[in-house]
């Protein structure tokens, strides 16, 4: 084989090995009905606390400036 043959091999089974592990570490899992309510809880949740993810949200818009247009928010000082 050419140099160039055995490269492209090499990237070849570097990209099935990858591929393969990602694919065998895709978290798919039936959840069974008695489970579930262990799902549902509150603490479970993306944001489990509602005024703390709207305090979060709104520090992060004051001190990043992060409207979509470049209006609003402050310059980084954390002041709006």
């Amino acid at each position: 084989m050419t140099d160039m043959t055995r490269e492209t091999a090499k990237r070849l089974l570097i990209g099935l090995v990858l591929l393969s592990l990602g694919l065998a570490s895709s978290a798919c899992v039936r959840v069974k009905p008695w489970e579930r309510d262990l799902l549902a809880r509150r603490d479970m949740a993306w944001e489990p606390d509602g005024l703390e993810a709207a305090r979060e949200a709104h520090i992060y818009f004051s001190k990043e400036a992060s409207l979509p247009g470049g209006s609003g928010g402050g310059g980084g000082c954390g002041c709006n």
